[in-house]
């Protein structure tokens, strides 16, 4: 699913907000894996395999998340290098991160980053450029796994196709694809 900004990633809300279960015509019982935020937008992955959602949120596998990432500032190339090596978050070190600046907007004064992490912390990648300083104007998951968004528009789900599924269990067994 491409999860829109504003959408609750629950199953229910005790505040009756839209959640991203209100978002599928399906007849199974889904969940979502993993969280992305109230104001951050992207990838989701909902299933009903609890042993796939287990292994996929487990920090041990190491998934893949990339994001484009929109900052209030230009990013700083020794910002950039701590972000790269790890950052303290709340109570932990945030694993190596990696990062390309896709666009600089010297008017605006921001800059649109395609990140990637391995782990899923509680608004993780907003914490780490807070702890630099810097505001994330926007979020938005690309892909996690090495599966991609791809065109779907806000709101839009699909099936995996069968490889995608064969692909992703491969990745969770062996650590890659």
């Amino acid at each position: 699913m491409n999860k829109p900004k504003n959408i609750i990633t629950s199953v229910h809300d005790d505040k009756n907000r839209t959640t991203v279960i209100d978002l599928i015509d399906s007849d199974y019982r889904l969940f979502p894996i993993g969280r992305l935020d109230f104001d951050s937008s992207g990838l989701l992955f909902l299933t009903n395999d609890g042993d796939l959602a287990n292994k996929m949120i487990h920090p041990k596998f190491m998934i893949p998340k990339v994001y484009e990432v929109t900052i209030n500032d230009i990013l700083k190339e020794e910002d950039r290098k701590k972000l790269e090596a790890g950052i303290r978050v709340d109570d932990y070190i945030s694993a190596p991160a990696k990062l390309k600046v896709l666009r600089v907007n010297q008017n605006k004064k921001t800059t649109l980053i395609k990140m990637t992490i391995y782990e899923g912390h509680n608004r993780q990648i907003r914490k780490m450029f807070e702890r630099l300083g810097y505001l994330v104007i926007k979020l938005h998951r690309i892909e996690e796994a090495n599966i991609q968004i791809g065109n779907l528009r806000p709101g839009e789900y699909r099936k995996l196709k069968p490889i995608e599924v064969v692909n992703l269990k491969k990745y969770l067994d062996k650590g890659n694809i």
